[in-house]
């Protein structure tokens, strides 16, 4: 085949995790992968549509492509692709589109990436999006997504995910055992397990046939593989039993990421959120109860319509108290085709942006009294691929970024270590413990 094709992706870990299994496809069939600014034949753009500027940066990427080579073949994938296939393919430069059931089979659909007079727009009904595609990532970076659920049959007011990816759907658990299984066979120590909505787990053919928490159990017992994180999990889904298992695992990290989106019970219900806040205090204390040191991760939305000042107030208060270690924050914006679009009492962005970086201030400090926490305790660290300026980082296993001094021998290896000292920039230093590496 001889041609080059390079990837670029927008958005989630989902998305990464479709992009590398999409690429193996290519290298499979004969197709040299190939950096973004190595001149490639061909261009995969997989796209998010979370925020409206991730559309835009979509747009970007195409004009950046179309600098490197003029003469490349443009597809656009993922999310963007299945929410607004006609705008994209107006887009100077683009010449496929491809929706959520098309994506895993563009190399046949799109027979040898010829360019037609005008660009093609392979997306149908998202209700015909109903298989489960396999994917990991590999070789991309020193941890491995693995997808284990796709989907949304949730339907909150703000968000077009059930419209861009389709109803919740899953894998098997021998399937995705099989896959960490061939995963830890290329070296790799860290699983995160990723999807749209990863604790509603055990979809197949519509109905439930298994649990999250019997895939979780099931993944501890596999070796070569040193941790396992759960990247994601709705604060209803987050159960007893999942959180007093990890607690106990032998392999599954001491890290929970669980959204919240507001504090304020008034504009969860106006969010079509499946809790109220008192639900999601509960979830964060049994945690710290079972295991002090987790890490806790949030997600919140500000400025959504109708939120007042108190309203806000409410959500910055309750995370302050909260024994939370950092927040995701997102400025609400509006998405085409959601029941939030049509809603009155919007917030000026003036306001939103306010509210924003006062939520992203206190993040800081949270995760600053985090680390301090964890100053002077010795951790088990993964060190990354990633150096800069002759430093090498890592992570403990609840989710504290170190930095050393680069060691070559140290990349991909589980390192014991002790955390002695924050940074002004907030950088957990640390000196080694033991001169060897550690295995199970």
């Amino acid at each position: 085949m001889n041609k080059k094709v390079a990837f670029y992706t927008l958005g989630c870990k989902l998305n990464f995790s479709e992009t590398s299994s999409i690429s193996r496809m290519f290298e499979n069939r004969g197709y040299e992968k190939v950096d973004f600014q190595d001149n490639p034949d061909i261009f995969i753009i997989n796209t998010c549509s979370v925020t409206e500027n991730a559309d835009k940066k979509c747009k970007k990427v195409v004009k950046e492509a179309k600098k490197i080579n003029p003469d490349a073949f443009v597809t656009i994938i993922g999310c963007y692709a299945q929410l607004k296939p006609k705008e994209i393919s107006e887009i100077k430069g683009v010449d496929a589109v491809l929706g959520a059931a098309e994506k895993f089979q563009l190399i046949d659909k799109l027979d040898g990436f010829t360019k037609r007079d005008k660009p093609q727009v392979l997306a149908s009904d998202i209700k015909e999006a109903k298989s489960f595609n396999n994917a990991f990532s590999i070789n991309d970076r020193t941890r491995t997504f693995l997808k284990v659920q796709d989907g949304c049959n949730y339907h909150c007011a703000f968000c077009t995910i059930p419209l861009a990816r389709g109803k919740s759907r899953s894998d098997t658990i021998e399937n995705i055992v099989k896959s960490a299984q061939q995963i830890a066979s290329e070296d790799v120590k860290e699983i995160v397990l990723t999807g749209v909505n990863t604790g509603d787990f055990g979809i197949q053919d519509g109905k439930r046939k298994e649990r999250f928490v019997d895939l979780v159990k099931e993944l501890d017992n596999v070796e070569g593989i040193e941790r396992f994180r759960i990247s994601s999990i709705e604060p209803n889904l987050l159960t007893n039993e999942i959180i007093e298992f990890v607690s106990q695992s032998k392999r599954f990290v001491p890290h929970f990421h669980v959204p919240l989106q507001s504090g304020s019970n008034k504009v969860l219900r106006k969010m079509r959120r499946r809790y109220l806040r008192e639900l999601y205090e509960d979830r964060v204390a049994k945690i710290k109860q079972l295991m002090p040191q987790c890490c806790i991760g949030v997600d919140v939305i500000v400025g959504f319509p109708g939120e007042t000042d108190e309203d806000f107030l409410d959500t910055y208060h309750f995370l302050k108290e909260l024994p939370v270690s950092y927040l995701h924050v997102f400025t609400y914006s509006e998405r085409p085709n959601t029941d939030a679009e049509e809603m009155d009492e919007v917030v000026p962005m003036k306001v939103r942006n306010e509210r924003s970086k006062m939520l992203r201030s206190l993040s800081e400090k949270k995760k600053r009294a985090f680390y301090e926490e964890n100053l002077g305790r010795e951790e088990v660290v993964l060190f990354e691929k990633d150096i800069h300026d002759g430093l090498m980082e890592g992570f403990t296993d609840n989710y504290v970024r170190v930095v050393a001094k680069y060691d070559p021998i140290l990349i991909n290896e589980l390192k014991k270590v002790k955390l002695t000292n924050l940074t002004a920039e907030g950088l957990m230093e640390v000196t080694e413990v033991e001169t060897e590496v550690l295995e199970h």
